[in-house]
């Protein structure tokens, strides 16, 4: 990996507006989320980022272990109907933080608002989880 000065890092991402073409404003979050950075990590709001650091705190303390973020459960396999050519693919849930409890207990914690634990194809995934996996999905 090369590395590179920030003046030499802003020539070469500039925004389009500074060289000449116009700029596309910014399209707000669906939701009124706001993406941060932590530790080199993008999260999709400043909950799930704060969720992170409280979660780093109780590794350090040893409260908890292996600490893992965004992973992938398959919910479905991809199938292929007849006189399709190409198969549907496979329903997956990405968790936001999974990690074992002091006790020894996997735990799958999703970052949620009040809005999005309500939407459809989020009470779908939390059910399949269940039903698939045998995980209850633990909403902060």
């Amino acid at each position: 990996m090369t590395s590179m000065s920030i003046e030499e890092y802003r020539r070469r991402f500039a925004p389009a507006a500074k060289s000449g073409k116009q700029a596309k404003p910014k399209k707000p979050s669906k939701y009124n989320n706001q993406a941060v950075e932590i530790d080199g990590f993008k999260f999709d709001s400043k909950k799930e980022g704060q969720r992170y650091q409280a979660l780093k705190l109780l590794v350090q303390a040893g409260q908890i272990t292996d600490l893992r973020m965004q992973v992938s459960y398959v919910l479905n396999e991809a199938v292929k109907y007849e006189g399709e050519k190409r198969k549907t693919p496979a329903m997956k849930y990405i968790a936001d933080f999974v990690y074992t409890d002091a006790t020894g207990q996997l735990v799958v914690e999703d970052v949620k608002s009040a809005v999005t634990r309500k939407l459809r194809p989020y009470r779908m995934k939390k059910h399949l989880m269940l039903t698939v996996h045998g995980i209850e999905i633990r909403e902060v």
